[in-house]
């Protein structure tokens, strides 16, 4: 049997057809894993931190530490355990999510969860106007995703991708120097993801693009809101 015919394609298949290379398909499961949806709240919070540290400088260290541990805790852990459950208790079939009847319930807790820590955010004295953007976009992001998963099954990988993006455009506007690196090194991870997202054929090109803009629209939109 050839390389071909090992994989079988109906012929009213719509997506796009993962790659035949093993090399690839398991560089993108790699890359799928490490940029997940769910580690995005955090990596970006850290990002921000970096990449403007002048917003946290009248911080506390205890503090700007209980920052970072309560966003894990609600916005990382608490997801990641919700799917867990779910899945030992059979509402969802897979970790992956392949269809978008196993999204509903995990993006119902994810809004509730992304909720919560944007209220938190927003009532507590001290943090900087691109971390609050940040977390409102995202829970923005989920419930547009969730809304849209009705109709399609939109891409989560890149509209986190987008999200990198949009948050990044958001930090020029904000006027945070030497961000031409910074952006153009998170164009690049966002061009990687959704070419993993191919290499996978997990979407429709459709809504590969589709996350794409939600994530950068979401996070601009969440700006245009706060400022």
């Amino acid at each position: 049997m050839s390389e071909e015919q090992e994989i079988p394609w109906p012929q009213n298949y719509k997506g796009v057809r993962p790659t035949k290379s093993k090399g690839l398909r398991l560089l993108a499961n790699i890359i799928s894993v490490v940029c997940h949806p769910v580690f995005f709240p955090l990596v970006m919070a850290y990002v921000i931190y970096r990449l403007q540290p002048a917003a946290y400088a009248a911080i506390k260290p205890k503090d700007l530490g209980m920052w970072f541990i309560s966003i894990g805790v609600t916005a990382v852990f608490f997801p990641l355990f919700s799917i867990l459950l779910m899945k030992a208790l059979g509402f969802i079939d897979s970790f992956k999510m392949p269809t978008t009847k196993d999204r509903i319930i995990p993006l119902m807790a994810t809004m509730i969860f992304y909720f919560w820590i944007t209220h938190v955010f927003n009532t507590i004295p001290g943090p900087p106007l691109a971390l609050k953007v940040l977390l409102l976009g995202n829970f923005w992001g989920v419930i547009v995703i969730f809304m849209l998963n009705i109709f399609t099954k939109i891409s989560m990988h890149t509209s986190i991708a987008g999200g990198m993006i949009g948050i990044m455009l958001v930090l020029l506007m904000i006027g945070v120097p030497n961000m031409t690196i910074p952006l153009v090194v998170v164009i690049a991870i966002a061009a990687l993801i959704g070419r993993a997202r191919v290499w996978l054929g997990a979407h429709e090109r459709g809504d590969i693009w589709l996350g794409y803009v939600v994530g950068i629209l979401v996070q601009l939109g969440a700006y245009l809101y706060m400022k």
